[in-house]
């Protein structure tokens, strides 16, 4: 167990140095790392890509509230879109993790693989919507916010990839998209981790010191690391290129995506 837990503090550190290097979430890294840590460790092949992401969306809940602190001191979180957002957010969430349990765990992998794939090319080459759409309302956002709380449980993640686009569309400017995008980052997690604890709740092959898809050892030594491993982040990209970063940050996603097609 202790070689386990330094390992989930290693996998800590790294989405927590990444987090605070390019303010993104860390669940396009956990995920994966998360997957193979688990193989190694023996656990139940069938379940493995829920653990993984299920475990990831657990970290999330506490790696987001700094993020979301430090945004809304910057007033650059949009509240009125968020809570525009926040019901198809939540029931999407909830969604997502529930039918997970449905889904093949090598379904799931592939899901995940095509998703990262797809923000690897985003990142890499630097595409974003051009805001000249017009802006839309509570029904628009509602559906926006369920498709985005289902796609985001179903890989483990806190939304921002798609998020951020969506907002910008809206005609929201970048650093408030990307504080609003924060902010919905916490309820995504929280409903979708709900939802991978409920619908796991019964299976009975699943670990010692599991909550359904939610596996605590793994949850707490990612939290630990990637909560000092933030800060140090946040300081490097003052001084590092960060056009050039994300680049970086893109190839990686595209080996991690190509590298879970063929696990």
């Amino acid at each position: 167990m202790a070689e386990l837990i330094l390992l989930y503090l290693l996998i800590g550190g790294v989405a927590g140095l990444l987090a605070g290097l390019l303010g993104v979430g860390g669940g396009l890294v956990i995920v994966p790392f998360l997957y193979w840590a688990f193989t190694e460790q023996g656990l139940p092949i069938d379940w493995i890509m829920h653990l993984s992401i299920g475990t990831s969306l657990a970290t999330i809940t506490c790696t987001s509230l700094s993020s979301v602190s430090a945004h809304h001191h910057h007033k650059a979180v949009r509240w009125d879109l968020f809570r525009l957002l926040l019901p198809g957010i939540l029931l999407g969430g909830w969604l997502g993790g529930v039918v997970a349990r449905q889904i093949e765990t090598d379904t799931l992998q592939i899901f995940f693989a095509l998703f990262e794939l797809l923000v690897a090319i985003q990142m890499g080459l630097g595409l974003r919507p051009d805001g000249e759409h017009k802006p839309v309302g509570w029904r628009g956002n509602g559906v926006a916010g369920g498709l985005i709380g289902v796609v985001s449980a179903l890989v483990g993640i806190g939304g921002g990839t798609m998020t951020v686009p969506w907002l910008v569309w809206n005609r929201v400017v970048v650093h408030q998209a990307i504080g609003t995008s924060a902010a919905v980052g916490l309820p995504i997690a929280i409903a979708g981790s709900a939802g991978f604890i409920w619908s796991g709740w019964e299976v009975e092959a699943l670990p010692r010191w599991s909550s359904g898809f939610v596996y605590w050892p793994a949850f707490a030594g990612i939290v630990v690391m990637s909560v000092l491993a933030a800060p140090l982040g946040a300081r490097l990209a003052h001084h590092l290129p960060a056009k050039r970063l994300k680049q970086l940050f893109a190839l990686l996603l595209l080996l991690l995506s190509v590298r879970m097609f063929v696990a």
